[in-house]
């Protein structure tokens, strides 16, 4: 029955894959972007370590306080050092443009940190606390620019599940979220240990993997649900997944190159073919330069630099039963396809 269904799931994500396919480019810009980030490595913490990239707004002699967005790349791209930030634009966060866009201090630290895939780790809940220290090593490494009020959290696909577990196990360290078409999503009494935290949430409602409907969306009401700040909630909903300049991209899972671009278009108005509500229901009007970045920028919180030594409030808990299981196998047959295409020539870029 296993075999049945992993053959149907990878013909449909094949086949989704094949409508619209136009390569990224990767601009000599965003190549010099990604140049600008340094590696680091976090402590074993349980049985694991992750190591990280990361990008510093810091200057020599700086006395700045600088907000820290920790980013989770999604299952497939960490295989090696460096991956996580090669298969998305979140580099472009690094750009001055949209440095510049982090309030009154022109500037925040990315760490995009890697679940060593090359190793069989992926994102389930023994990453929890290696992700939790490699955090709080950071935070200890740069305490002296670090803003501890504005740290925040956002990935895409299992990375997107990683950015809601994390916020669920420390609630007291995110001041908001931006899970991306996330491959899991909080039940309503999860989502009352977040009630605090704004959620900014990005999908497309024609994304092949992560169902809209059944998935993004029941967990979306969850947190509008027991939101105590639904008015600051977000949830932007794609058609066509696309590029800034209104390029299709290969799969319609692709919803993170939206909030790559923060959110705009290239030409600086509503990005392509979506639309954002509050979680009271009202739609929200994007005005650029002010989308995700700003957003972000918004939201404090009251964290005082405590480190975690265990889950938080997932201690003890499983990973999320079976479908979460069956996830993870789909997307290990579809890397091994890749691998097995690559041998004959042929390029299937997921």
């Amino acid at each position: 029955m296993k075999k049945i269904v992993s053959f149907i799931l990878v013909t449909i994500l094949l086949f989704s894959l094949s409508v619209g396919a136009n390569a990224v480019d990767l601009s000599a810009q965003i190549k010099d972007l990604r140049a600008k980030f340094q590696a680091g490595e976090g402590p074993v913490a349980g049985d694991y370590s992750v190591d990280y990239m990361y990008y510093s707004p810091v200057k020599s002699g700086d006395t700045k306080k600088y907000p820290l967005v920790v980013w989770f790349h999604g299952l497939g791209d960490g295989n090696y050092a460096g991956e996580q930030i090669d298969k998305n634009y979140v580099a472009f966060w690094a750009s001055e443009e949209y440095q510049g866009r982090f309030g009154n201090v022109d500037g925040a630290f990315i760490l995009a940190i890697r679940s060593r895939e090359e190793m069989g780790n992926t994102w389930d809940n023994s990453m929890i606390l290696p992700a939790r220290a490699a955090i709080d090593d950071f935070i200890a490494k740069n305490k002296n620019n670090i803003d501890l009020s504005r740290i925040y959290a956002g990935g895409y696909s299992m990375g997107g599940k990683m950015v809601y577990k994390m916020a669920v196990a420390y609630p007291e360290m995110f001041a908001a979220i931006f899970p991306i078409c996330p491959a899991w999503s909080p039940s309503k009494t999860q989502a009352e240990l977040i009630k605090n935290i704004p959620v900014w949430l990005t999908s497309s409602s024609k994304d092949p993997i992560v169902n809209y409907k059944n998935s993004v969306v029941p967990g979306w009401n969850n947190v509008c649900a027991t939101s105590a700040v639904a008015a600051d909630c977000r949830f932007t909903t794609l058609g066509t997944a696309r590029m800034g300049d209104g390029t299709p991209c290969k799969s319609n899972h692709y919803a993170w190159f939206a909030v790559n671009n923060d959110m705009f278009g290239y030409d600086g108005k509503a990005y392509p073919d979506s639309s954002t509500v509050d979680g009271t229901g009202k739609a929200v009007n994007l005005t650029s330069p002010n989308g995700m970045i700003s957003w972000l920028y918004s939201h404090t919180s009251d964290f005082d630099g405590a480190k975690a030594t265990d889950m938080g409030n997932l201690e003890g808990q499983g990973d999320g039963g079976i479908m979460v299981l069956i996830f993870d196998y789909f997307h290990y047959v579809i890397e091994f396809l890749k691998k097995i295409l690559a041998m004959f020539g042929v390029s299937l870029t997921a």
